[in-house]
């Protein structure tokens, strides 16, 4: 544990105090954000996207299961993946708990991924989650969100540098480096409304941590994230810690 400064209870209270008020405002930051976000145009998805599920293929309306609100997770799971990728495995396991609550606001949580649907199915039943998952592997789906690259596109990251923890994210993953970074993670909103599906929200990158519960809480232990000169991810499968 590193040396950290140590005060009286007086002088916490007078520092806590002032950081509330700046965690306050925040909140409201962060209120209004989330109106700009649902003020945000939607745009009707003209394409005829068809998903590979286990109840058959359906299309993207068919994914709202009758509601009219629809959230899908872009797992990173490849076709040449052997195991989903171990950080959206740490973020679906949070969004698996969340779907019965979402329902209940007429909401339909699922994930898409570009790997067979067999592949995957059998991944969610090793990781013990509930939530509805679909392959996107037959259409653009991925590839028109921006969350799938060609290697061309790719090349000038291949030709650099290569960061440790893609090297080691693409071995858990049972693929290489290529493989592994063609897939992007994200997530996509949409609406149905008289028959006609709108996209009406997409993020990623950072975007996502919402869904990555454990770093809320990180940011509030005593040394946080603690990952600075950290040349591997700590992060593992929810079955593989404590494995050497």
């Amino acid at each position: 544990m590193p040396e950290h400064k140590v005060g009286t209870q007086e002088e916490f209270e007078a520092a806590r105090a002032e950081l509330l008020a700046q965690e306050k405002e925040l909140t409201r930051r962060g209120d209004e954000l989330a109106r700009q976000r649902r003020a945000l145009p939607w745009v009707p998805v003209e394409k005829d996207y068809r998903f590979e599920t286990e109840d058959g293929t359906k299309s993207l309306a068919d994914l709202f299961d009758g509601r009219s609100q629809l959230l899908v997770y872009h797992f990173m799971f490849g076709p040449p993946y052997e195991a989903g990728c171990t950080v959206c495995s740490s973020i679906a396991d949070t969004l698996s708990p969340n779907v019965v609550h979402l329902k209940a606001r007429d909401v339909t949580l699922i994930c898409s991924s570009r790997a067979p649907i067999d592949k995957l199915l059998v991944y969610r039943d090793r990781m013990g989650w509930s939530f509805d998952w679909v392959s996107a592997g037959g259409s653009d789906f991925h590839r028109d969100l921006g969350f799938q690259y060609t290697e061309e596109e790719l090349r000038p990251f291949l030709d650099g540098d290569i960061p440790p923890t893609v090297t080691q994210m693409a071995g858990l993953s049972g693929t290489d480096v290529l493989g592994y970074v063609t897939e992007g993670p994200g997530l996509s909103a949409y609406a149905l409304s008289d028959g006609t599906v709108y996209r009406t929200y997409v993020t990623t990158a950072r975007g996502l941590e919402p869904a990555m519960a454990y770093y809320g809480l990180l940011d509030r232990a005593p040394l946080g994230r603690h990952e600075e000169g950290e040349e591997t991810h700590w992060l593992r499968r929810h079955d593989e810690y404590g494995e050497t």
